[in-house]
């Protein structure tokens, strides 16, 4: 009677062992394929960004336009003023850094600065 009782436990050792072995390789695999999913995106947003101002879409010229990448995608210089540009794809939002920007423009908080370097000697 004792062995099988033995023989019952082991086997329960031995199927918890199997299923958190099997939990843990599944949650690693999941983990790695939500951040291999999340680092496509942020690439394929990033390659649309350069793309962007070559569209039909695109309501500006886009010879005029200057490309940054960071905070703001870029910069659209028209004759009858500057706009600052960020692309957005799917249900993506603006960071917090990017609506602080967007509140000082429309603030009218941007300003022009010129800074002379020394000539040397």
């Amino acid at each position: 009677m004792i062995w099988i009782l033995s023989l019952i436990i082991a086997v329960l050792v031995f199927v918890i062992i199997f299923l958190a072995k099997s939990y843990m390789r599944l949650r690693t695999d999941l983990l790695e394929t939500v951040s291999r999913k999340q680092s496509l995106s942020v690439k394929y947003g990033k390659m649309t960004e350069q793309f962007m101002p070559f569209l039909e879409l695109y309501p500006y010229d886009e010879r005029n336009f200057r490309f940054l990448g960071n905070p703001i995608d870029g910069v659209q210089f028209n004759e009858d003023g500057i706009v600052l540009v960020e692309f957005k794809t799917a249900g993506s939002g603006l960071t917090r850094e990017q609506k602080r920007i967007k509140e000082l423009t429309e603030k009218k908080k941007v300003s022009f600065k010129e800074i002379r370097i020394p000539e040397p000697g």
